[in-house]
């Protein structure tokens, strides 16, 4: 919508809601070719009065064309303050049926002829499938990924829709059980207990600025960052790198940590009961991964959980291989 259109309904807005009562009607009966809608209009002869303090000297007017006031008031509602009137007017909204101005600079542009790509190409050439999974979803996968723009785990790994119920967090962590309720956890929980996943896969990355962040903490540090707290989750992660690889180069020991921090989000994904309890019963496995997008390698290895294994742990690394 213009900018102009925009201020217009913005000021169109404060006025409805200050208004009396007796100054507004409402249509229930008014259709633009897609069925009968509920809108706030005046009694003002549909003329938008000028702005207290004239005119805005920054603002370019554009031509009004006929009937533009009306559509104009017909988008506001009763609730246009909240979420509520937001929503109503997505509802509103007739497709195609406003010119942008600078839709050069739009940056949906290209994702709009993305989208249509591939509606023709996945969605029209595989409809039964669409369809099939408009009923429901039985993915074998439940992929924590990092959130990091370049290694979004579906283009790397070439999952299709419904393969793979998938959570992105900075770093790609999985806090333990008794960090309480957090995104994440919340996936976990349904992937595990309703999808019935039988795979977990804790997919790292190289260059990750969440590790980044992590090793750059002092032991004693606190903050209200919002980064900071979260990626605290790997602290045993980072004690670990610094034990092994504290006396070399900060990036060796950030890709150290990288590959570290997988583990200890797999080993914290058994402090779950309803996954340690499957993971025994051996419906669901426990994987990690590590993409270097650098180099475009890809390492895979499964956990191996169970009660005297060699060296009296109980946890150990089986099918490591790397794909290159």
């Amino acid at each position: 919508m213009p900018r102009t259109a925009l201020l217009r309904l913005a000021a169109a807005s404060t006025r409805a809601s200050s208004a009396p009562a007796a100054r507004r009607l409402y249509s229930s009966s008014h259709s633009h070719g897609h069925g009968s809608e509920e809108h706030a209009i005046t009694r003002e002869d549909e003329q938008l009065p000028p702005p207290p303090h004239g005119p805005d000297p920054g603002v370019r007017r554009l031509p009004r064309r006929r009937g533009e006031h009306r559509r104009e008031l017909l988008s506001v509602t009763m609730a246009s303050r909240d979420h509520t009137g937001l929503t109503r007017q997505l509802l509103d909204f007739q497709h195609d049926t406003i010119d942008e101005v600078g839709a050069g600079h739009d940056p949906f542009i290209d994702l709009k002829a993305r989208f249509m790509d591939f509606k023709q190409r996945n969605y029209v050439e595989k409809f039964s499938n669409y369809q099939t999974l408009a009923e429901q979803q039985t993915p074998k996968f439940m992929v924590v990924a990092c959130a990091d723009s370049r290694v979004c785990p579906t283009a790397v790994l070439g999952f299709q829709p419904g393969e793979a119920f998938t959570v992105r967090n900075v770093a790609n962590l999985v806090p333990p059980y008794e960090h309480g309720g957090t995104e994440t956890s919340a996936a976990l929980e349904f992937a595990v207990n309703t999808l019935q996943v039988e795979n977990v896969l804790v997919i790292g990355h190289s260059r990750c600025g969440g590790i980044q962040a992590l090793m750059s903490m002092k032991d004693d540090s606190t903050s209200g960052s919002f980064i900071k707290n979260w990626v605290s989750i790997g602290k045993s992660a980072r004690l670990s790198t610094k034990a092994a690889a504290g006396n070399m180069s900060f990036d060796i020991q950030c890709k150290h940590c990288e590959k570290e921090s997988i583990n200890s989000s797999l080993l914290n994904l058994l402090t779950y009961p309803w996954i340690e309890k499957r993971v025994n019963e051996g419906t669901l496995n426990l994987h990690g991964g590590y993409y270097n997008f650098v180099d475009c390698t890809f390492e895979k290895w499964t956990l191996l959980y169970r009660e005297g294994l060699e060296g009296g742990s109980k946890y150990a690394i089986k099918n490591r291989s790397t794909w290159c």
